[in-house]
């Protein structure tokens, strides 16, 4: 873990509910892939977010979330916005990429627990790697898919990456899967036992998937959500 003053380069509006913030270390910072940071707004009061870029990018990109009324990421969002400089520590958490296994990977996010599996994808690429990689991202209302056209990119630029955008509450313009997002992975696997997977969104979220992804064969130790220290 890094402690390190950051300039707050960039905060503007991904969606209605959810803003980018990118952050410019004064100093080299190492992480993993999928490692959080935490934002310090006193010494006793630091903030988790993952990190959405990747190792070895100049900036670090948060995707701050939640209703106005959430105080928890309201006050760490007014706190970037009224401090040109804030400090962090950087690489913390149990639930990064593993690079070295050879397992098929799926990801899995709630919400913004996108960020987290934003940050594994686009190292999967980075790193080339050749075997499947299914991206499965549950919200709520089809506006809050925020990246989007990105995805789409990532997906389409290698074959065996597939995308899943799962939206609970749809239009009736919306034509892709709806529903619950782990329901549709139930759906789309007989069995898990082979993949390495990836998990993030809100902690009642990761307990249900936890354990309906055991009951599915997945194994436990190939699956990874750092909320499971919490749950």
């Amino acid at each position: 873990m890094t402690k390190v003053i950051c300039t707050v380069d960039k905060i503007q509006p991904l969606t209605s509910g959810v803003h980018q913030v990118l952050l410019t270390p004064q100093q080299k910072v190492e992480f993993k892939p999928g490692q959080y940071l935490q934002l310090c707004l006193t010494d006793e009061d630091k903030r988790p977010f993952s990190v959405a870029s990747i190792p070895g990018q100049t900036q670090l990109e948060l995707q701050i979330g939640g209703a106005v009324a959430d105080q928890y990421s309201g006050q760490a969002l007014a706190h970037l916005q009224s401090n040109a400089q804030v400090t962090v520590e950087v690489g913390l958490g149990q639930a990064f990429w593993r690079e070295d296994s050879h397992n098929p990977i799926l990801l899995l996010a709630g919400g913004t627990g996108f960020s987290y599996v934003y940050s594994i994808a686009q190292a999967i690429a980075a790193a080339g790697v050749k075997r499947p990689v299914f991206l499965y991202w549950g919200v709520r209302h089809e506006e809050a898919l925020y990246h989007m056209p990105e995805l789409q990119q990532w997906a389409s630029t290698y074959h065996d990456y597939k995308l899943m955008p799962v939206v609970q509450s749809p239009t009736d313009n919306w034509q892709g899967r709806s529903g619950l997002v782990h329901q549709a992975v139930l759906e789309d696997f007989v069995s898990l036992d082979a993949y390495d997977i990836y998990i993030a969104g809100p902690f009642p979220m990761v307990g249900v998937v936890r354990d309906a992804f055991l009951e599915q064969g997945a194994k436990r130790e190939q699956m990874f959500a750092d909320a499971f220290a919490y749950i």
